[in-house]
């Protein structure tokens, strides 16, 4: 057998005798399977939060504390040569806030204090490369979207109903905050809110 990263052969040889024309035949047939995903380097255990940069760290825990309901998990503040290390931005300085969602998966909202040259309200669409945004499953899309009138956030577009794939029969919507943060909420169909 012979092995490489992701292709995998074996070989079998055999021999034949065939006595009707008095002769010897050698068979070799190659099976050869190959691999469509690579084994990383190191197997992933889970996600652990989603990180979002902010212009005003006050503003944005209000709002997902306040108006979405998340746990505040803790806060901290991050300067000096580790920040810049881990970051990759020299002299960073940083307030954050992290804010777990039902369910567990925390949400973690860092203003920049420094380096003074940053980019601030980049408008960023969703066809736009970089863009990302984080969805929530809610219960009911109303009074998410009420709330959502009166906290600052605005609402993309209208909610649909998709009517095709995995997610068919769910209603969903794109919000926006003042930095262009983007959350989808999904609202599961009227029978999944049953079981």
């Amino acid at each position: 057998m012979v092995y490489s990263a992701n292709v995998r052969s074996l070989v079998v040889c055999a021999t034949r005798d065939d006595t009707l024309f008095k002769r010897r035949t050698f068979v070799s047939i190659t099976i050869t399977s190959m691999s469509t995903t690579k084994r990383p380097p190191s197997r992933i255990l889970a996600a652990d939060h989603t990180g979002i940069t902010v212009s005003n760290l006050e503003r944005s825990l209000a709002f997902w504390r306040d108006v979405l309901g998340f746990e505040l998990s803790h806060t901290a503040h991050q300067t000096g040569e580790m920040a810049g290390e881990i970051t990759g931005v020299e002299g960073a300085e940083i307030k954050l806030a992290v804010v777990k969602a039902p369910g567990g998966h925390k949400i973690e909202l860092l203003e920049y204090l420094a380096p003074a040259q940053r980019k601030r309200h980049v408008d960023l669409r969703p066809c736009d490369v970089g863009f990302v945004h984080v969805a929530l499953i809610v219960e009911d899309l109303s009074p998410i979207l009420s709330a959502i009138e009166t906290s600052g956030w605005k609402v993309a577009g209208k909610p649909q109903t998709l009517r095709s794939g995995p997610n068919a029969g769910k209603r969903v919507i794109y919000v926006r905050d003042p930095d262009g943060t983007t959350i989808e909420f999904m609202q599961p169909p009227p029978e999944a809110n049953r079981g």
